[in-house]
């Protein structure tokens, strides 16, 4: 009987220990793991950076072409030239803030009827990116992404986008507000005349409102797990969360 009762003791102080084995790697097995790989090739540091530009300048033109996109947001809405500030109080002043109201509108509708002409250009400069200018980017600060794309493409954009916001402000009657309101004001007696390019300031405001919000995108990107939806995306940046620190 105490031979019997020895041998359950031994077998199950063999088998406790095995059995709590087996039901821990079970567990780990439904556990997502963070750890990843510790080191990224630089063709797969490019190829992240590449899709993260693309991501981030894809949402980017999409929101930015929808109605009220530029119009509604503070940080991008584009007011009356500074130089023509005077121009829209003068005609509150007198009674014409409908008129200052219709160009305000206009533009902003201009700049986003033209939001989605630059992608092409961005495409195309994220297309030229080196590896090394990838490994660059990615230990390079929260918008060096971004100010890679702009440092790439301003001068080509400006060129290019130029003659799209001038059908994009002829489209939506911008050109129209714009003549009506300075003929308005430079009938006012004593006022100084002026006409600022319109097509210039808007182009240069669209252009800014545009690099603003991919630059909101690479910070997602960068902060926000949660943003990196593929896993190059999440490969490329989880490396540059664990290494950020020591560059």
């Amino acid at each position: 009987m105490q031979s019997a009762l020895r041998f359950r003791l031994l077998s199950l102080a063999l088998f406790l220990p095995l059995m709590l084995l087996t039901q821990r790697c079970g567990l780990e097995g439904m556990i997502p793991t963070t750890t990843g790989t510790t080191s990224i090739t630089e063709q797969e540091a490019a190829g992240g950076l590449k899709e993260a530009l693309t991501k981030g300048i894809g949402e980017a033109a999409v929101r930015l072409s929808e109605t009220n996109a530029y119009f509604l947001n503070p940080s991008i809405k584009i007011p009356f030239p500074p130089e023509a500030q005077r121009v829209e109080n003068t005609l509150r002043d007198i009674g014409f803030g409908k008129m200052a109201d219709d160009v305000i509108l206009s533009v902003n509708r201009a700049a986003e009827d033209a939001a989605t002409k630059a992608k092409p250009i961005f495409i195309d400069a994220i297309k030229s990116m080196t590896i090394q200018d990838a490994m660059g980017i990615l230990f390079g600060g929260e918008f060096a992404a971004t100010n890679y794309l702009k440092e790439r493409t301003s001068n080509k954009l400006t060129i290019e986008f130029k003659p799209v916001i001038q059908q994009s402000l002829d489209k939506v009657n911008a050109t129209k507000y714009w003549t009506d309101a300075i003929n308005t004001y430079n009938k006012i007696p004593l006022v100084t005349r002026m006409n600022p390019d319109l097509v210039d300031y808007v182009n240069g405001k669209a252009l800014d409102g545009l690099f603003h919000v991919v630059g909101l995108e690479e910070q997602k990107i960068r902060q926000n797990p949660l943003e990196r939806t593929s896993e190059l995306l999440r490969k490329v940046f989880n490396y540059y969360d664990r290494n950020k620190d020591n560059r």
